[in-house]
Formats: C-alpha cells, structure tokens, sequence
C-alpha cells in the first residue's frame, strides 16, 4: 500500500514543502520504498503587507495539497526562535494548520530533534547530517536546495519512519 506524505517547514518569508511516496505495507524494506515526488519553496515577499502574505500561504499551500493528494502531513513543531520572528512564525504556522484542517487532512508534528534522532540516530546532530540523511535515505546524488525544503522532506521522512 502507498502512502504520500507531505512535509512543511513553516515560515513566513520561506515556507519549505517536500512531497514523498511510500510503500507502507511491505514485508522487507526495499531500496525503492520511498520516491521523491516535488519539493521546493513558497516565498512571500518581506515589503508585503502581512495579511496579503498569509493569504500567499494560505491560497499556495491549498493549491499544493490540491495538486498532489497527500495522506498524511508533517509539519515541525513550533518551538520559540530566539529570534524576533515568533510572533510571525506563529501566525504563519496557524494559517497552515487552517489550511490543513480545512482539507480533513491527518496531521503529524515533530520536534526538531525528533526530526534529527529520526535521520541521524542523534537528536543534537549539525544541519548539514540531516540533509545528507535526505540525499541518502532518497538515493540523491545531491542534497535539495534551498534548505527550507531539504528540512520539509526530513520532516516528511520522520514521518515515514513512524508510521
């Protein structure tokens, strides 16, 4: 049986999506149990006005999940930036989940190092160890770029490796 996961990085400026298929009902783990179907970025631009941004999301995030039909969705956790960007991250994140809860869509959430135990085997481990577990556990020859979306398919992959 397969299983298309969309995963999400929220933000507001860079929102990162990665979009996997997966053989869920398997007996062996093959090499190919997992395909790579899309994933890439949508930008809102900073001298928007804000509410003219979270409908960029909004509007682009529905015609994504559309376009694809995932039945599952992972997103990361919010967990508090020491940055001055919460307040924005948050309300970025809250029309995602809108979005999702719109569509009836199951969803999951992770922290950022249940992402990084999930891809490394070590929840503390560097950014750049999560990104060559993407290429790897996708059989990549290179590690997707940018990396809001390299971060949305590790999201996804951890959701993979729970179900």
């Amino acid at each position: 049986m397969e299983k298309r996961i969309l995963g999400i990085d929220p933000g507001l400026a860079i929102l990162g999506f990665g979009i996997i298929n997966c053989q869920t009902n398997q007996t062996q783990i093959h090499d190919n149990a997992v395909q790579l179907l899309d994933f890439g970025v949508i930008r809102t631009p900073a001298k928007t006005d804000l509410g003219k941004r979270l409908c960029t999301l909004h509007d682009d995030l529905h015609t994504l999940i559309e376009e694809w039909e995932p039945d599952l969705v992972a997103i990361e956790k919010f967990f508090f930036y020491r940055m001055s960007n919460t307040i924005l991250v948050a309300q970025a994140r809250g029309v995602i989940m809108l979005a999702l809860a719109q569509q009836s869509l199951n969803t999951v959430e992770f922290a950022p190092s249940q992402i990084k135990l999930a891809l490394t085997g070590r929840g503390n481990a560097e950014k750049y160890q999560v990104q060559e577990a993407v290429a790897q556990e996708l059989d990549l020859d290179y590690v997707p770029r940018p990396d809001d979306a390299a971060d949305a398919l590790a999201i996804a992959l951890t959701a993979w490796f729970q179900s």
